[in-house]
């Protein structure tokens, strides 16, 4: 089985991380998508090289990421992912 980095969350739809190695992979996705769209959003305006094309390669790139952190967090998530009201 998979080691636990993630948990469920109390209130909410989701997971949080509870391992060192479950917030390294929470906050390298979240720099890695932060700077892909700040990349696309530059190349959008012109401001480098590639416009509007190289724009749209990194808001796939943006979505490629979200969904292989959320594939990643679902495989070391402690219990399953549903709506919870908080309870015991």
């Amino acid at each position: 089985m998979a080691q636990i980095w993630f948990r469920p969350k109390r209130y909410g739809f989701g997971a949080t991380p509870v391992s060192w190695q479950g917030w390294l992979v929470t906050l390298g996705g979240a720099l890695a998508l932060a700077m892909t769209v700040a990349a696309a959003m530059l190349a959008a305006n012109g401001r480098i090289a590639g416009g509007k094309g190289l724009a749209i390669a990194l808001a796939l790139l943006a979505i490629i990421i979200v969904v292989k952190m959320t594939i990643l967090t679902l495989l070391h998530t402690e219990g399953s992912w549903r709506w919870r009201w908080g309870g015991k």
